[in-house]
């Protein structure tokens, strides 16, 4: 293989749902492609003859991959080996995919397993009557994907070019592959829900599995080492629900709330014993937070929260969507947090589940923001919903994630400013949401031309600050649609009106440096100096406007052609993050 480095992936994928029965797949696998689409027909399943070596889960387009090829190939194939260990042999094995884009077949020892479609969610097999105890099994993997405009892509380009901001595609296994081994019996999913406000919190169990009377399962929540409760019951069904206070005597608060400022997590453990015998454990964790929105703002914990995001792309240049490491993403949430930044809007990605455990223990705060398509059509309508949904209950648990966002500055939805069917399907989107999710706010259309929306968010790139504050000082006109707020789209959709949300300027800035090459938003500037002058005038003049409750800066690093983040793709600060942290702390 010719890597420029040799990255490896090695974690477990999954931290806020750990098992110690597990086995990592990623690492070195054969690897072709099929660009006749002649591989399922010549039964490349049962000879896979492939030639080229890939570092998984590094996609072909990457330098990290080992092939570094950015053109498009729509059809690729992949094949590895594998044995189950002697002490899982009596075990259910479960193949599990944190992600693949976009189509995925998969086949184990000659039989074909099933398929996922969806580039961003998680998905799994139960292979168990596929595989041949300790003796060596075959996995051979089929990804299509395609240019086509009806499936979530995000920031993928569908054209043989980078063009403005979008990039390179990412085609097949992206994310980590790996397997799981389990009893018969076994807990499927916990949903943990907190209740700040009774001090409590809800779990909802899914089961593996026949229930039966002796099946008996156990919860141990702790904190710091310290056990706050225990729990049992005999499951009664695959389903069930249970709640319990977190008051306690063993701190002098009583409770320990989750905020960017003490992002505290309660640990918890969940047994299941059959005769007393263990069959499975879990280990897990939450944040004892609230979002919610009261009289125009948007509270956390019951207080007012000025959100200072940044705009997270999560690309890096050797790896592109595929973090290459923790010490990568530690490294990216950590510099944010330097420079007085509180959360990040992750930008038409969803992000590997290891960048969003660190952000919960950090306390970075989260907008997870879907990827988009950008047609409109019943396939369209069909495919989104189908991946929005697993990635709302997949990603349910985690403190740091406060705000969804599936849509955004109307892709997809190119006519929704009047086009009824459009409107109402980000309608059933955010109800669909809200169905799972009650507790966090949805934003329908990020940016503009919104229609129902918990937060109403706008995006301009506007660089004086005067002219702005003259722009949105009358709040009734902006958010009245009787002018577009940034000289060309209006805040609301028609038959759409303001009904006392939260306001945040959800993306501007997105200053960049003359390099004669890269783009960044609206003129670029030649000194720090300069940067810095811009920077200030049009925070400033965000922060000024009362009714605005927090911003989005564009972004934190430059992504291939664009050049306008406050880090370079290798991360090195173009501004001293103590200049940036001044801005975001300056109180006007």
């Amino acid at each position: 293989m010719n890597t420029k480095t040799n990255y490896q992936r090695t974690e477990y994928p999954r931290p806020q749902y750990y098992r110690e029965s597990w086995q990592n797949l990623n690492g070195i696998w054969k690897f072709a492609f099929d660009d006749q689409n002649e591989g399922e027909k010549n039964h490349w399943y049962q000879n896979p003859n492939f030639s080229t070596d890939i570092q998984v889960p590094f996609t072909y387009e990457t330098e990290a991959s080992g092939i570094g090829e950015q053109t498009f190939h729509p059809y690729v194939w992949y094949h590895r080996s594998f044995q189950i260990p002697e002490k899982e042999t009596e075990k259910q094995v479960i193949l599990r995919f944190q992600a693949s884009d976009y189509l995925t077949k998969v086949w184990v020892n000659d039989s074909y397993i099933g398929s996922h479609a969806g580039g961003n969610s998680a998905f799994s097999f139960d292979i168990t009557n596929a595989v041949e105890g300790t003796e060596i099994n075959k996995l051979v993997v089929k990804v299509e994907d395609s240019h086509s405009c009806i499936q979530p892509r995000g920031k993928q380009r569908w054209t043989d070019e980078n063009f403005s901001c979008w990039y390179v595609q990412t085609t097949g296994i992206w994310q980590t592959v790996w397997l799981e081994f389990l009893q018969e019996k076994s807990i499927e999913n916990v949903k943990i829900t907190p209740d700040l406000d009774a001090n409590s919190v809800a779990f909802d169990y899914k089961f593996k599995g026949k229930m039966e009377e002796n099946d008996i399962v156990e919860t141990t929540i702790t904190f710091k080492g310290k056990i706050i409760r225990q729990f049992s019951f005999a499951p009664e069904r695959s389903t069930m629900h249970m709640e319990t206070d977190l008051l306690t005597d063993l701190s002098e608060w009583k409770i320990h709330t989750w905020s960017p400022e003490n992002p505290n997590l309660y640990e918890v453990t969940f047994r299941m014993k059959t005769d007393g015998k263990l069959t499975d454990e879990v280990t897990s964790y939450f944040g004892m937070r609230k979002i919610s929105i009261k009289d125009g703002q948007v509270l956390l914990n019951n207080r007012p929260i000025y959100q200072k995001l940044l705009l997270d792309q999560g690309y890096w240049p050797d790896t592109m969507l595929t973090p290459p490491s923790d010490e990568a993403m530690l490294e990216d949430i950590e510099k944010t947090i330097e420079m007085g930044f509180n959360g990040v809007r992750k930008h038409q990605k969803l992000e590997d589940e290891r960048f969003l455990y660190w952000c919960d223990k950090k306390g970075l705060l989260v907008w997870s923001e879907m990827a988009a398509t950008y047609e409109f059509s019943d396939t369209a309508v069909d495919n989104f919903t189908k991946e929005w949904l697993e990635i709302i209950q997949q990603h349910y648990n985690h403190p740091s994630i406060i705000t969804w966002v599936p849509f955004n500055e109307s892709w997809g939805l190119p006519n929704i400013f009047t086009d009824k069917q459009q409107q109402a399907f980000t309608e059933s989107i955010y109800y669909l949401t809200k169905s799972i999710d009650p507790n966090r706010p949805v934003i329908v259309n990020d940016g503009w031309e919104h229609t129902i929306s918990d937060i109403i968010t706008l995006h301009d790139y506007e660089e004086s600050g005067s002219a702005f504050i003259k722009r949105y000082g009358d709040k009734d006109r902006i958010l009245g649609n009787k002018i577009p707020h940034d000289k060309k789209k209006y805040a609301f959709a028609q038959g759409y009106e303001y009904n006392g949300q939260p306001v945040i300027i959800s993306e501007y800035g997105g200053i960049a440096f003359q390099d004669g090459k890269g783009w960044g938003y609206g003129n670029q500037v030649a000194s720090e100096e300069d940067f810095l002058h811009r920077y200030l005038d049009i925070t400033n003049a965000i922060k000024s406007i009362p009714y605005i409750n927090g911003y989005c800066y564009t972004q934190t690093t430059d992504v291939q052609q664009e050049v306008n983040g406050l880090l370079k793709k290798d991360r090195i600060p173009k501004i001293g993050l103590n200049k940036i942290k001044a801005v975001n702390d300056t109180i006007v």
